[in-house]
């Protein structure tokens, strides 16, 4: 068997004290190092394809919500969350769901939801 070239009994001396729970726990103290910043980044951003597909839940068709998608990001709504608009729009003007979506798609009410969410951050 061939010795190996590397240096991994160097890097492993730190750990040879620890016992097999200290190592589970210095295992996960780890990975929630690596992953603490993606849970950060999935909170905090989102994406069109992830706003098109709510509106879609909230029964849009994939043309309309990539429509009112599309109208939200150009005026710096998408941040906002393209549910949470239509939602806010909905409570605001007592109508359907639908309606205040295909509202925002006609270009109405836009401005007024974007004094409301600049408003508010």
């Amino acid at each position: 068997m061939k010795p190996r070239n590397d240096d991994y009994n160097e890097r492993k001396k730190h750990l040879e004290s620890y016992t097999d729970q200290e190592l589970k726990a210095y295992f996960y103290k780890l990975t929630d190092q690596i992953i603490d910043p993606l849970l950060n980044l999935a909170y905090e951003y989102t994406t069109p394809a992830i706003e098109r597909s709510i509106l879609m839940r909230m029964g849009f068709s994939s043309i309309e919500a990539k429509a009112i998608t599309d109208r939200l990001f150009d005026y710096g709504l998408l941040e906002f969350g393209a549910g949470n608009v239509v939602y806010m729009l909905y409570q605001r003007e007592y109508m359907s769901i639908r309606e205040a979506g295909l509202m925002l798609l006609e270009g109405k009410t836009i401005e007024d939801m974007v004094e409301v969410f600049k408003h508010e951050s």
